[in-house]
């Protein structure tokens, strides 16, 4: 196998002759001629300086000395970088006046045979046999006829009527580019019909959610002035149910007296009392008479000390009426209707004038206001 390192590594080297401005011999690889070996080993050169026309000389105590009495080239990559800067450098007018080096190269005649023995033929070559074939005897002759300007035509070109490839490829790039711009055209227009589909959509949501809400306020609205039609609707039965219970108590109830001035209030206090006033006085003329304010029995009728002449009234649900300070009792015992008279007015009894003190107790128990009692059954004195 073939080394990588370069000939002028692997060449051997010795120096002709003992003088400054001698010439060197290389080996075997670039053994020069006999006689351009001999004028080689007497001719004797200046100091050549490749960058001597290109770089000025530098001023100062840092100042490169020529180099006298040296050889054409010490070894094989002092030479190399000679040429190197000569080229870079414009030495090369120079160069050129100087011989040229000669150098011997190998016979490769008879590698050459053996290695095309070797090879296959281009035809059997994968990718590059089909062309070759494809191409043909018949048309190469044709191929070899056609222009140069025509090499790089394909078949599509030539079916368009395109004679120039150059003017085929501009056509080509030329289609392209109008390819890409349409496409970059199409890609802009689907992503603006995007944008605004989804712009749309979301508008067409926001309109659906308004109308949603605007039925759904619209629908509560509803339910709330049904609820409150139904509330005022239920309102106005109560109160008219409770009319109607209060106009059945009204005629079921009725007052004591008909003729009256209201004075004393339960709760009340004064002198004339060892406590609070424990009922409601209704002032009216002696004699005025007074009425059962509602069916029941008469379970006391008698003089009761502070209270005077007194009727105890029993209703059917317990309550006790107490009428007092009367001048007469009418009845005193019994059963009696709504409105029936069972005494008249009097002024008997711890009293200051004539009255009725009447008292309101249920259950036969302690006494209450008996104004709101009166009013609970349809009553208002």
């Amino acid at each position: 196998m073939a080394s990588n390192r370069s000939a002028l590594e692997e060449a051997p080297s010795r120096t002709s002759g003992a003088g400054a401005g001698t010439a060197t011999r290389y080996g075997s690889w670039f053994e020069p001629a006999a006689e351009a070996r001999a004028d080689q080993d007497t001719e004797t050169w200046d100091e050549w300086n490749p960058t001597e026309e290109s770089i000025a000389p530098v001023r100062g105590r840092h100042r490169v000395a020529k180099q006298r009495g040296g050889t054409m080239a010490r070894s094989g990559a002092v030479l190399g970088v000679g040429v190197i800067a000569a080229v870079g450098a414009g030495g090369m007018a120079s160069a050129k006046d100087r011989p040229k080096a000669p150098i011997s190269m190998p016979d490769l005649a008879h590698v050459a045979d053996k290695v095309r023995d070797v090879l296959p033929d281009a035809e059997d070559l994968p990718g590059i046999g089909s062309l070759l074939s494809d191409s043909g005897s018949g048309d190469s002759s044709t191929s070899a006829a056609a222009p140069l300007s025509q090499a790089g035509l394909t078949s599509e070109d030539e079916a368009n009527g395109a004679t120039d490839a150059g003017e085929a490829l501009r056509a080509r790039i030329l289609q392209q580019a109008e390819n890409q711009q349409n496409a970059a055209d199409e890609s802009q227009r689907v992503a603006a019909a995007d944008a605004a589909a989804t712009k749309a959509a979301a508008a067409a949501k926001k309109a659906a959610d308004a109308e949603d809400k605007r039925q759904a306020e619209a629908e509560a609205e509803k339910k709330a002035a049904a609820a409150e039609a139904k509330r005022k609707a239920e309102e106005a039965a109560r109160k008219k149910a409770e009319a109607e219970r209060l106009a059945k108590l009204a005629a079921q109830y009725t007052l004591p007296v008909v003729s009256y001035t209201l004075t004393a209030s339960f709760g009340q206090a004064g002198d004339m009392w060892s406590a609070d006033h424990t009922g409601q006085d209704f002032a009216a003329p002696t004699g005025t008479p007074v009425k059962a304010v509602h069916g029941g029995t008469i379970t006391s009728a008698g003089w009761a000390g502070s209270y005077g002449y007194r009727i105890v009234l029993k209703l059917n649900d317990g309550t006790e009426l107490w009428f007092c300070h009367l001048s007469s009792m009418v009845r005193t015992s019994g059963s009696v209707t709504t409105g029936e008279v069972i005494g008249r007015v009097g002024a008997t009894g711890n009293v200051t004038g004539p009255h009725l003190h009447l008292e309101v107790r249920p259950g036969g128990g302690s006494p209450i206001d008996p104004m709101p009692w009166l009013r609970d059954h349809g009553l208002n004195p």
